[in-house]
C-alpha cells in the first residue's frame, strides 16, 4: 500500500488549499483514509476522514475544521481530497493522509494508531 499527499503551500489567512491523496495498492471493501496534521511542537491531530465499507461512505471532521474543510474521493482516480476554505494561521501544520483497511471503527477514526499505513507529509503555512 502506498499514499502519496501533495498540495500544500503557503497562503494567507481567509484563503483556500486543496490536498491530495493518491492511495494504490489496498482493498476498496473496506477502508478509512484519514488527513491528519501536526504543527511543530504538537501532537498529530486527525483532520478529517472518508471511510467506505461496502456501499456506505461516511465523512468525518474534527471539531475545529467543520463547516470550513471539505473530503472527498474519486474512486477512478484512487484520490481522496481535502478541500481547505477559510484557512486560519491555527492550521499551519505539516499534514499526512493515512489508510485503515479492515472493518470500520468510526471513535477511532481520528486516532493515529488505527492507521496501517502512511503517506509522507505536505506543509500548509497560513500567514499573512
Amino acid at each position: 500500500v502506498q499514499l502519496q499527499a501533495s498540495g500544500g503551500g503557503l497562503v494567507q489567512p481567509g484563503s483556500s488549499l486543496r490536498l491530495s491523496c493518491v492511495a494504490s495498492g489496498f482493498s476498496t471493501g473496506h477502508y478509512a483514509i484519514g488527513w491528519f496534521r501536526q504543527a511543530p511542537g504538537k501532537e498529530r491531530e486527525g483532520v478529517s476522514c472518508i471511510s467506505q465499507e461496502n456501499d456506505d461512505v461516511f465523512t468525518f471532521y474534527t471539531d475545529s475544521v467543520k463547516g470550513r474543510f471539505t473530503i472527498s474521493r474519486d474512486n477512478a482516480q484512487n484520490t481522496v481530497y481535502l478541500q481547505m476554505n477559510s484557512l486560519k494561521p491555527e492550521d499551519t501544520a505539516v499534514y499526512y493522509c493515512a489508510i485503515h483497511e479492515g472493518r470500520i471503527i468510526t471513535g477511532l477514526v481520528h486516532n493515529s494508531n488505527y492507521y496501517d499505513y502512511w503517506g509522507q507529509g505536505t506543509l500548509v503555512t497560513v500567514s499573512s
